[in-house]
C-alpha cells in the first residue's frame, strides 16, 4: 500500500531541481510511488516559495504536474487545530495531516517537532531519511 505524505514546502522547494540530490523525493511522487495530500493554501505556499527560489514558470509546472496527478489527494481543512506556536503558519501542513489521516508528515524544519509530543491528534513527523527507509521498503 502506498504511504500518504505530506511534504512540507521546504522538503518540495529542495526536490524538484533534477540537480538536487533529493530529486528522487519528487521523482517517486511522479513515479506513483506514495499518495500526496494538499489543501488549497498548502498548493498557494509551494506556488509562492518555488517562484521566489526559482521562477514563476518552475512553480507552474510543478503545481500542475501535482494537480494532474492521480495520486494527489486534495483535502478539505474545516478546523483549524493550532498544534504549532512557534510558526502558526505551518499549522496548514498539520491540519492537512491531521484530515488526510496521513501516514506521514515530511519535513526538515524544527518548528514541527513539537507534533512529536501530542499524543492526539497523532501526526507522524518524519525527516528525509526516513522517508528514503519508507519508499525503498515499500517499493521492494
Amino acid at each position: 500500500m502506498k504511504p500518504k505524505i505530506i511534504i512540507d514546502t521546504n522538503v518540495l522547494l529542495v526536490s524538484v531541481s533534477k540537480k538536487s540530490k533529493f530529486r528522487w523525493i519528487f521523482d517517486s511522487f511522479i513515479n506513483e510511488k506514495y499518495i500526496l495530500s494538499v489543501t488549497t493554501d498548502i498548493l498557494l505556499e509551494y506556488e509562492e516559495i518555488i517562484s521566489k527560489h526559482m521562477t514563476k514558470q518552475i512553480a507552474d509546472v510543478v503545481l500542475q504536474i501535482i494537480q494532474n496527478a492521480s495520486n494527489t489527494e486534495f483535502i478539505t481543512r474545516y478546523y483549524k487545530w493550532n498544534l504549532i506556536k512557534n510558526d502558526p503558519d505551518d499549522n496548514k501542513f498539520a491540519d492537512c495531516a491531521i484530515v488526510a489521516n496521513a501516514d506521514y508528515l515530511l519535513t526538515h524544519d524544527k518548528h514541527f517537532n513539537i507534533l512529536k509530543n501530542i499524543d492526539f491528534p497523532k501526526i507522524n513527523v518524519i525527516n528525509i531519511d526516513e522517508f528514503r527507509n519508507i519508499i525503498e521498503n515499500n517499493n521492494n
